[in-house]
């Protein structure tokens, strides 16, 4: 066990079966402020189910998860949201018909009433941060464009900007490079650089190219368990990590 008060989110002996399948067994994972990690490991390792269970979307069998020591493992979705997570998908959820600067702007949290939703006015906060945002994502040109005119690689960063927007604490994002040109890969990790400032990023990839160009520390799953973690050089010279992974 691990004094926590240093981590923004603890995760300890952390177990989830499905059907008596263990996807994730006995997990320890703790990433402190300010960083970005990356998560790898064969299909199957159990990534996805890792952030499922951080994000709530996934109850775990046992073990404890904290954030900024608070046990958030009986918090909804949402309440997991409010508390400063922000998850990004495989698949980007943008709104296609509206306008990126709308995207933007809904996203934009606001009371998160049903009234606050309602009757609001753009004010000059959002705007600004509308603008501050698309900045950062590389989409300040096409504010006014609709989303679905936007290429893969701009709309994965547009959804990025969604969470951005939110101010969240921990960014999670689930393979944000696939299917992107090798130009807006680059971007991306440039995107990633600057995102990590103020807050801190796990990211599952698979791209070993884009790991080394991000990772301040990556995690090797393998089994649901916690393989290998260190720094990418010392990660790709571990031989068990090779035969599991990098040998594929």
């Amino acid at each position: 066990m691990s004094n926590n008060t240093d981590f923004l989110l603890a995760l300890e002996n952390v177990s989830v079966s499905f059907d008596g399948f263990k996807a994730v067994s006995d997990l320890n994972l703790y990433i402190e402020k300010g960083e970005l990690r990356v998560i790898i490991g064969p299909n199957g390792a159990g990534k996805t189910t890792v952030l499922d269970l951080i994000c709530g979307r996934t109850r775990l069998s046992s073990g404890s998860i904290k954030f900024n020591n608070r046990e958030i493992t009986r918090h909804s979705e949402q309440d997991i949201v409010k508390l400063g997570i922000g998850r990004k998908f495989q698949t980007p959820s943008i709104y296609e018909d509206l306008t990126v600067f709308e995207n933007l702007e809904i996203s934009f949290p606001r009371g998160r009433s049903v009234t606050g939703a309602l009757f609001w006015k753009r004010t000059r906060e959002i705007t600004e941060q509308v603008h501050l945002t698309a900045q950062t994502i590389f989409l300040e040109k096409l504010l006014d464009s609709p989303a679905g005119l936007l290429s893969h690689g701009q709309k994965q960063w547009l959804e990025i900007g969604m969470l951005l927007i939110q101010d969240p604490e921990l960014l999670m994002l689930d393979e944000p490079v696939a299917g992107m040109s090798v130009a807006e890969r680059a971007k991306t990790a440039e995107l990633l650089n600057v995102v990590i400032r103020n807050r801190s990023v796990i990211v599952i990839e698979h791209d070993m190219k884009f790991v080394e160009s991000i990772a301040h520390r990556v995690t090797v799953l393998h089994q649901g368990k916690v393989l290998a973690e260190g720094r990418m050089d010392a990660i790709q010279a571990n031989p068990e990590v090779r035969e599991v992974y990098l040998g594929h």
